[in-house]
């Protein structure tokens, strides 16, 4: 029997063809996803370990110490370089700092933009930068910057370069050009190093470090060196090895992986349908051979194992082929994905054991489970068929069974879904999930029992619109329920998905999008892409022309009533002119008189009413109490506490300004609010449709990413529909050589064959978007109580493109299926068994 499958796969290669690309599609997803994963963590590895080269022993404040940063001093720093077995160590100090390009743009990514110290040794080298052009900094008007920016900026040595921090960038003498194995650099980002007394100032403070580096003595282990410098180190410090070090950081690609792999098991659902109708379909094509196979001795076990070896051969070769595909997928992914500016160190692809052993194990099993029903299905032909019709096509009476089961289960899954809807919240959400599984199961199994009224709606329309060739193809669309049934499960499933994030994320947006406009008042926001804004940006921004107000955002925690919340620190009066609260009970007024305000959502699950006094403990621990003034609706524009910064000040430990909104007169525009800012590379500013980005314009960039994703089911079920049509006409030679024969011409059998494909699409297309539009709705009333103004959206132009994209699938994938029965020899067509 294995040899007759074995032979059975090698003489239906092309038929088995596209069922290989399904599966190997599905496998490429998951194996391409965990190729990316290794060779991202460990790149990243390696890249920490190359930075650590030249690092003994380390020197840092243990991360578990609470408080201020103490650093290391002076004094310890000269009590390590006094031991036994120390040939040398150097104080470090490091912090965030921008680099500006000759036309004020930032170089770099904006996440990995740092700024370091330049620590000379006895050789006046540093060892961790070699440098290719002049020298490090030995004065405080100088800094050097790494190959890579100065390159991208244009500099050279003795150049003036724009460095930022906080506030205004401040212009340096170029004194070096170094390369470096820093991780920040090597992940897209700018390096710039400055005097030793010059970076503590920036960055810590005078005659303190951020960590100690040490080189050990000829003959002195590293372990042995971190031991007797432990022995010295005042409590709040720890002294590592450079090799324990590497092993801490690694990339995190978690929840790029989850994404991936999340599409990834789509996609192997879709592949599923195509190859159960792969099977079957091959199945009733060699129904006489099983027959016969029976007929001479062989059981209904062996004629099953004969349709799973088959199987599993092909999906060992989909295995093997989508792990291929897989890592250079991987392998482009590693060297073109933008990481918010920035870049994965280079490294080598890494393939480990682990991958191969999930990828040929996905793809196995997923083709074996796939073709078990049919398998089972062939093995039940009775001997007798081998002198009858070589195919016997189910009748609608077997059908009974599993269209009651599949009312049932839709049914239960739809009452589920609406249960889930009008309970809200996240126990809603988890019954609409639930919900959803029942309702789209269940339409699967129903599709072929709707496959015959839907289509019967326009049969009219293709008689009346293309004559003999729209009625044959009406009647061929509903011939075999099954087979139409699993062609456009392909399809439903992709474009539910496609239609229910387009509904949810559409309706979200006009939301997020009408409570932006009603709540900023403001004409410009300004962001910084560094480490925040301060109070010199606010002060240069009152001074702009005909700006007349000015609203910083500070964000920052205050314990009320035992619980820790995010409040947004504001100055009423200027917030009073920039934003509109939208306050259900209290006044906005009352943040000038030192109370707060607070979100519904927060008050209701408190039980917070306006007039209460509130016991708070602020940053600092120090205690006091606060009333609220007001009560608003929740919203993502603010945080859900907002009070006066004259409360929040004086206990903050840092004053971090997220965001400034700026006020005008009309007078004056973005391009004179930028000139306020030139030469600070990290300072943005935008007008009012960039706040209203800033707050809806994400979920356009999700759903953008989730089309890109998800197609790559419709891609499998295009494979489908061509692999449905193509198995069609093999069966249907005869037929189509009679049709040619009284008279139906070769562009009459084309067309036949794509109106068929293009009914069959059509069809999926129509309950995908039906059923992705009733669990869009549903998982947005689970969340509208925490958005006001929350309004389903149909967005009929976006779903009217995907029954438009649908149609055209269809014709795509009637291309070759129709060519083929076109040039079928008529006379050899009818002698066709």
């Amino acid at each position: 029997m294995f040899r007759t499958a074995l032979r059975n796969v090698l003489a239906h290669k092309a038929r088995l063809l596209m069922t290989v690309l399904a599966v190997m599609l599905g496998v490429a997803f998951v194996s391409g996803t965990l190729v990316f994963t290794d060779s991202y963590a460990n790149a990243y590895r390696n890249q920490e370990s190359k930075s650590y080269a030249h690092v003994d022993v380390e020197v840092a404040v243990n991360t578990d110490y609470s408080g201020e940063f103490p650093g290391i001093n002076g004094k310890t720093l000269d009590e390590v370089s006094r031991l036994d077995g120390v040939a040398e160590a150097v104080g470090r100090v490091s912090g965030t700092a921008f680099v500006a390009d000759k036309d004020g743009g930032l170089i770099g990514s904006a996440s990995f933009s740092g700024g370091a110290n330049f620590a000379p040794g006895k050789d006046g080298k540093d060892g961790l930068y070699e440098f290719t052009d002049g020298s490090g900094p030995n004065e405080a008007g100088q800094v050097a910057l790494d190959k890579d920016s100065a390159e991208k900026g244009g500099y050279q040595v003795g150049d003036s370069v724009p460095v930022a921090l906080k506030g205004p960038a401040k212009t340096y003498e170029l004194s070096g050009i170094f390369t470096t194995e820093n991780t920040s650099v090597a992940a897209g980002g700018s390096l710039v190093l400055f005097d030793t007394p010059v970076a503590q100032g920036l960055f810590l403070r005078s005659g303190v470090y951020e960590s100690v580096t040490v080189t050990a003595a000829p003959g002195v282990s590293n372990t042995e060196l971190a031991i007797a410098v432990g022995k010295v180190l005042p409590d709040y410090a720890v002294a590592q090895t450079g090799h324990e070090l590497a092993g801490e950081v690694s990339g995190d690609a978690s929840f790029v992986a989850g994404i991936l792999l999340a599409f990834a098991g789509v996609a192997l659902f879709v592949s599923v349908f195509l190859i159960a109708n792969t099977f079957t379909m091959l199945a009733a094509q060699r129904t006489r051979e099983l027959a016969l196979l029976r007929a001479v001795g062989a059981s209904r076990r062996q004629v099953t194992r004969s349709v799973l070896i088959e199987a599993m051969v092909v999906g060992a070769v989909a295995s093997a082929a989508g792990l291929g595909l897989g890592a250079a997928m991987a392998a482009v992914a590693t060297s073109t994905i933008d990481l918010g500016g920035g870049k994965i160190p280079d490294g080598p692809l890494v393939v480990t054991s682990t991958t191969v052993l999930v990828a040929v194990v996905i793809g196995v099993l997923v083709t074996m489970v796939a073709a078990w029903l049919p398998a089972r299905r062939a093995a039940k032909i009775p001997p007798v068929a081998a002198i009858g019709s070589a195919h016997l096509p189910a009748t609608t009476r077997s059908l009974l069974i599993r269209n009651v089961l599949g009312g049932i289960v839709t049914l239960l899954g739809a009452v589920v879904v609406v249960v889930g809807a009008g309970t809200g919240g996240s126990h809603g959400a988890m019954l609409v999930g639930f919900g959803a599984l029942l309702a789209v199961t269940g339409v699967i199994v129903l599709i072929p029992l709707l496959s015959r009224p839907a289509i019967a709606l326009v049969r009219p329309l293709l008689l009346r619109g293309f004559g003999v060739s729209g009625k044959l193809a009406g009647q061929n669309a509903v011939r075999s329920p099954r087979r139409t049934g699993a062609t456009a499960s392909g399809l439903a499933i992709g474009l539910t998905l496609v239609s229910a994030l387009t509904v949810l994320l559409v309706t979200l947006g006009q939301a997020v999008d009408t409570m932006t406009t009603d709540i900023v008042k403001a004409d410009y926001m300004v962001t910084d892409s560094g480490g925040g804004l301060d109070a010199s940006t606010v002060a240069a921004l009152r001074k702009a022309q005909g700006v007349t107000s000015v609203s910083q955002e500070q964000q920052g925690w205050v314990e009320i009533d035992g619980i820790q919340e995010d409040v947004s620190a504001v100055t009423p009066a200027d917030f009073d002119k920039a934003f509109h609260l939208p306050v259900v009970s209290g006044s906005q007024d009352a943040l000038a008189k030192g109370q707060i305000a607070v979100a519904e959502d927060l008050a209701r699950s408190q039980g917070w009413r306006v007039g209460d006094t509130l016991p708070v403990e602020y940053e600092d621990s120090t205690s006091g109490k606060l009333t609220v003034g007001a009560i608003f609706e929740s919203n993502i524009v603010v945080l859900p506490v907002v009070v006066s910064t004259a409360v929040t000040e004086p206990h903050a430990n840092k004053t971090f300004i997220s965001k400034i909104f700026v006020k005008t007169d009309g007078s004056t525009n973005e391009k004179t609010l930028t000139a306020v800012f030139a030469g600070n590379p990290t300072i943005k500013i935008g007008d009012r449709q960039d706040i209203r980005d800033e707050f809806s314009g994400y979920l356009n960039t999700g759903l953008n990413i989730m089309y890109g994703l998800l197609a790559i089911s419709l891609v499998i079920a295009v494979l489908g529909v061509v692999n449905t049509l193509a198995m069609a006409v093999f069966e249907r030679q005869r037929e189509v050589g009679m049709l040619r024969a009284v008279g139906l011409d070769r562009r009459g059998v084309t067309r036949m064959i794509q109106l068929e494909a293009v009914v069959i699409s059509l069809f999926g297309a129509v309950i995908g978007i039906g059923l992705g539009a009733f669990l869009g709705w549903a998982v947005g009333e689970t969340t509208k109580a925490d958005i006001p103004g929350y309004a389903l959206v149909l967005p009929w132009g976006r779903l009217a493109l995907f029954l438009l994209l649908a149609a055209l699938v269809g014709l795509l994938a009637a291309l070759w299926p129709a060519r083929s029965a076109a040039r079928l020899n008529m006379l050899t067509a009818i002698k066709t068994e």
